[in-house]
């Protein structure tokens, strides 16, 4: 059953960018849409993906995501 959720990232530097796209890109199937800001005074970029897909997708792309040299990923589900 797939559950709709919001992934929540923050990257501390421009250079895991490429990363960060690949892992969203291997998983493209299910995401609905991004949405980045770069936040140059504290130089940081936010990124929030909405996603349709089963927990487990959510979570090892959220997994994959964390495991990325200065990036915070962190996800809220639907309960539904």
């Amino acid at each position: 059953m797939n559950r709709l959720a919001v992934i929540s990232i923050i990257a501390e530097n421009r250079e895991v960018s490429g990363k960060i796209n690949g892992v969203l890109s291997e998983f493209g199937d299910y995401v609905i849409g991004r949405m980045g800001l770069p936040y140059r005074q504290k130089s940081v970029f936010v990124i929030c993906v909405a996603i349709d897909a089963p927990a487990e997708i959510i979570n090892a792309v959220t997994g994959k995501l964390g495991q990325l040299e200065g990036v915070t990923a962190k996800t809220l589900m639907s309960k539904v």
